[in-house]
């Protein structure tokens, strides 16, 4: 095992991740709760694009955080971007969070170049 992974503990499965190549990173949901402009606690778990809805489900059950409830903002935000924010009107219960963020992490995604021309060179 290389120096550059790192595990990351789900409920019942540990994946690695590769942070700088290596290994294949497995496509991942990152779910993180953001307190304070700071962020209070993080997980990822295994998913695949089309199956976020049940990875953030296993995800919220390892944080021990209600799931939110997922609009069509929250769908347009996803599809588009491939991110999605819940605040805490989102929740049935009261969180101790200013928001929950998550993002889905594909390694073999292509990488955006910026189109400013000042960071063309």
């Amino acid at each position: 095992m290389e120096i550059n992974e790192f595990y990351t503990l789900n409920s019942t499965l540990q994946t690695p991740l590769s942070i700088k190549g290596g290994m294949n990173m497995a496509t991942a949901l990152w779910v993180k709760t953001i307190r304070h402009h700071r962020t209070d606690r993080q997980t990822t778990v295994p998913c695949t694009r089309a199956d976020a809805h049940a990875a953030l489900q296993e995800a919220c059950h390892v944080l021990d955080l209600p799931e939110p409830l997922w609009l069509d903002k929250n769908e347009r935000d996803w599809a588009e971007f491939g991110m999605t924010r819940f605040l805490p009107d989102a929740f049935f219960e009261t969180v101790p969070f200013e928001r929950l963020e998550i993002e889905y992490i594909d390694p073999d995604a292509p990488k955006a170049k910026s189109r400013d021309p000042r960071n063309a060179f």
